[in-house]
């Protein structure tokens, strides 16, 4: 049978080798100049291939419509993408978070290694290539048109999400998709910096705090929360903590406020006890220098303003009530959340087409027979540490299989 593939990132190159060994004959259409664009760029070029945390971790850091992936990851697991980069020639590292990079920490090796065994497989490879239509004849695809047209008896869609426009993810399969009678859901940037509606962060742009709590609440209700660290930006606030968060927000940011713990060791009345001492050692000086320790310098008249103290006033004049407030304001730094960055911002797309009309066990819609889905074109996402090149490997892997066997190796 004559597979197209539709897009040359990680889903679609897995999809292709795996269609071929199955001994189809098998077409990857990519509209770049070159396979892997977005791939270059992943991990800051140094490709985060997968996670080597196994099953269990992969599962905790799917995001949205976890149950969807059971039968993908069966079919392709971390495990089995280390395997096949170590047969493709490219060894591989372990490191913090079990998050695995290629031992040259160059996403090119990964590309060219996958270049080749495409070769090797007979896969036809057309760059510079557009698609413009999914042919459909009596609910069966056809093929595809892309200049010229292609008959297939089966295309899978991978041609990724919305986010780095610039490598040419713009939003081509949610069209296809949507034009064939799928439901799209509206796609949004995800892990991703966050602007908010305090404007004060601008005056701290490029400080980096560390070793401190984030956590996101909507509504009352605490979505996210972890230890780590984060940045003020011009327009708000990005880094490690920020980025893992703006994935768990709801799709309407309207109700969603980040509180920042700067002293996640000590406990209110730990810190009350710091904050004593300080005005007993230096209960000569002003505010601002009796607790200059605290916190950043650039930080410290920030924190006074919220809590509504006048940082000029003499320490020894610090009453319970503004220690309540300092206190307050270390433990839950406040920021209202007002809407993410733009896509060309964020490292992947989270939404996309629903997962209810896409046969889990085998990435074929439910709508049009010989259609198949893979990778961040789905409704699918995850945290940041391989998770989500791991949807990318592990759906490709199970759309290439058209429904049937797949060889490994």
């Amino acid at each position: 049978m004559r597979v197209i593939v539709v897009g040359g990132g990680p889903a679609g190159m897995m999809a292709a080798i795996t269609a071929s060994e199955q001994g189809h004959t098998v077409t990857l259409i990519e509209k770049n100049e070159k396979l892997g664009k977005k791939l270059y760029i992943t991990g800051k070029g140094r490709c985060n291939i997968t996670n080597a945390g196994g099953k269990e971790a992969f599962f905790e850091n799917i995001i949205h419509n976890p149950r969807f992936l059971f039968s993908a990851y069966s079919a392709y697991s971390s495990a089995d993408v280390i395997s096949l980069m170590h047969a493709l020639g490219v060894p591989t590292k372990v490191e913090r978070g079990d998050r695995v990079f290629p031992q040259s920490d160059k996403s090119s090796d990964v590309i060219r290694a996958l270049a080749e065994k495409l070769r090797r497989c007979g896969v036809e490879v057309v760059l510079n290539a557009q698609v413009s239509d999914i042919l459909v004849e009596n609910g069966h695809v056809a093929g595809v048109l892309a200049g010229k047209p292609y008959t297939a008896g089966a295309v899978i869609l991978s041609t990724g999400g919305m986010s780095y426009p610039s490598t040419g993810s713009t939003g081509d399969g949610y069209a296809f998709a949507s034009k064939l009678g799928h439901t799209v859901i509206p796609p949004l940037p995800a892990l991703v910096p966050l602007q908010t509606k305090e404007r004060w962060p601008k005056d701290l742009s490029g400080l980096s705090l560390k070793n401190i709590t984030l956590r996101a609440v909507y509504r009352g209700r605490t979505v996210y929360r972890e230890l780590g660290e984060m940045l003020f930006t011009h327009f708000g606030a990005s880094g490690p903590l920020v980025l893992s968060a703006s994935s768990y927000l709801p799709d309407n940011l309207q109700g969603v406020t980040l509180l920042i713990d700067l002293k996640p060791g000590l406990t209110a009345k730990q810190l009350e006890k710091r904050l004593i001492r300080d005005i007993e050692a230096h209960n000569r000086q002003n505010m601002l220098h009796a607790f200059s320790a605290l916190a950043p310098k650039s930080l410290l008249p920030i924190l006074f303003e919220i809590a509504a103290i006048d940082a000029s006033s003499p320490a020894s004049v610090f009453t319970r009530k503004q220690r309540a407030a300092l206190i307050s304001v270390l433990k839950a730094l406040p920021l209202t959340v007002e809407k993410t960055r733009p896509f060309d911002e964020a490292i992947i797309t989270r939404r996309g087409v629903s997962t209810k009309e896409v046969d889990a066990s085998t990435m074929e819609s439910k709508l049009i027979k010989g259609l198949y889905f893979a990778g961040e074109l789905l409704d699918v996402d995850a945290a940041t540490g391989g998770f989500n090149l791991q949807i990318a490997w592990s759906t490709g892997r199970l759309a290439g299989r058209l429904g049937g066997f797949s060889f490994r190796g």
